[in-house]
């Protein structure tokens, strides 16, 4: 039975007169002169309206954690669908436009708007010399008043941040679109950085966080492993990051954080979950959102049963470890993170999928597959206004399962709190958050009328890699451990 406040959704392809969905309006671009006809009809979209964001208090109470547990395998717990495994995975810093701006039928572009000037959007290269800004006030900035042509800024934006791929240069993320789903109409949950969208991608809110925290000092173990942590694990003189109460009101918060989590839903319903992320001492380890809050961090939760090393991953694949819920956030050189190579993200990721799809069980899971934000690249749909944190920009997102319809293009609105809802709704449980009970459960983009499909056409690696995956960040973090190392026919040194 639909839970109460279920939205109506889209369930077919775009159309051009297409209802909106209850709860959703289109956002009026006719109050800016600046915008063209030409520019209104290429940047119309659907806006999610009525969500509410609850800002949370922080605290940090310490708790002895217990010793690690085995490992877990799927739960027997009875589901709504025929789906018994998720597996939830965020990349990072990808525009919509940019990855899929020249796909067949989505809503891409291939001509942005600089300034109030259409430019063309140049091909893009795998590496980039440089991260571009994507901070609170990167977004205002390109956001510009409502103009949404500001992302020429920084040192690198201009013109990095106006440029889009094609299909030889991401062939396995157009490969999954093809045969899978495609989500060309899902925002970032927050119109800012990582940190406030990584506790959306498993809280369904975030504490009322718009940026990155503040004055973050590396931390050094005993053993001389050195990191830097966002989490309750931070260190510095005066850590803090800005948060907006209930009242709007700006104030200053640590980085340990309250408010409850799926991952504890799911604890608490007693179906298995793990969280796979680089370990202390590793690039990408301030993407764990979980050592954010103190319901998880200071409790057993925080034990090897849950809190897993993203290198282990694909072995434990292979080995039929994996829980019914998985999230997943890898090492920074195979984030897809500028300047880091979006080959090597496209092979790591395939690594992972094909894994998934080799394994036993692949037949009742589902994955899904979305960047963490819009890393500063232009984007020509401007993002709906739910609340003061967001949307952001859109994002990239690919549902892959033997249920998801193949080669759909899904535009119904969506945020990171839709898989959320997926996943609750699957196994039963409440709502968390109103971001969450607002947001579809992408049951339109499955087939469970039939079988899972047996065409599974698992993706081949791109050959050749140019430049090396570690050569970023450098020598501040240890080699790659034995056994995860690419293998070194993979890549070359200098090239595109």
């Amino acid at each position: 039975m639909p839970r109460p406040h279920e939205p109506r959704r889209p369930m077919g392809h775009r159309t051009a007169d297409a209802e909106p969905v209850e709860g959703y309006a289109r956002l009026d671009h006719d109050r800016d002169p600046r915008f063209s006809r030409r520019r209104f009809l290429r940047t119309s979209a659907l806006a999610l309206a009525g969500a509410t964001m609850y800002a949370c208090t922080g605290g940090g109470r310490k708790v002895a954690v217990s010793p690690p547990s085995p490992t877990a395998s799927v739960t027997a717990a009875d589901t709504r669908w025929p789906i018994k495994r998720v597996i939830y995975l965020m990349l990072e810093n990808r525009s919509f436009d940019n990855l899929f701006g020249r796909f067949p039928g989505a809503n891409g572009t291939t001509v942005g708007v600089k300034w109030g000037q259409e430019v063309p959007l140049r091909p893009a290269p795998h590496w980039l010399p440089g991260d571009i800004p994507h901070d609170r006030a990167a977004h205002l900035n390109n956001v510009n008043g409502g103009t949404y042509d500001g992302f020429a800024i920084g040192q690198f934006g201009d013109p990095w941040a106006y440029t889009t791929f094609d299909e030889e240069k991401v062939p396995i993320y157009w490969s999954w679109a093809r045969d899978y789903v495609l989500c060309d109409n899902f925002f970032a949950s927050v119109g800012g950085p990582s940190y406030p969208n990584h506790f959306f991608f498993v809280a369904g809110q975030a504490g009322g966080v718009l940026d990155n925290p503040e004055n973050i000092e590396t931390r050094v173990e005993e053993d001389g492993t050195r990191f830097k942590s966002w989490g309750c694990d931070a260190v510095g003189e005066n850590v803090f990051v800005l948060v907006k109460d209930e009242r709007g009101n700006l104030t200053k918060h640590d980085t340990c954080f309250d408010f409850r989590t799926v991952p504890e839903q799911l604890e608490g319903a007693g179906v298995s979950w793990a969280y796979y992320s680089p370990s202390p001492g590793q690039p990408g380890y301030f993407w764990n959102a979980l050592n954010g809050i103190a319901g998880v961090y200071h409790t057993d939760l925080w034990r090897p049963e849950r809190i897993r090393p993203v290198d282990r991953l694909v072995e434990d694949v292979r080995a039929g470890r994996l829980p019914a819920v998985t999230w997943v956030v890898p090492r920074f050189e195979l984030s897809d993170h500028p300047p880091q190579s979006t080959c090597f993200a496209q092979n790591w990721t395939a690594d992972v999928v094909n894994a998934v799809m080799e394994s036993e069980g692949w037949e009742h899971t589902a994955i899904f597959l979305t960047w963490d934000e819009w890393g500063g690249f232009y984007d020509h749909v401007p993002p709906p206004e739910v609340d003061d944190l967001g949307f952001g920009f859109r994002v990239p997102t690919l549902v892959i399962s033997p249920y998801a319809k193949k080669g759909y293009v899904d535009d119904a609105v969506g945020e990171f709190s839709s898989p959320l809802r997926f996943i609750e709704d699957n196994w039963g449980l409440p709502y968390l958050t109103d971001r969450i009970a607002n947001a579809h459960n992408f049951e339109h983009v499955f087939d469970f009328s039939r079988g899972p499909r047996t065409d599974v056409r698992p993706a081949r690696r791109i050959g050749t890699c140019y430049g090396s995956p570690w050569d970023y960040p450098g020598d501040d973090y240890p080699g790659w451990p034995e056994g995860t190392d690419p293998d070194e026919s993979h890549f070359v040194k200098g090239g595109p």
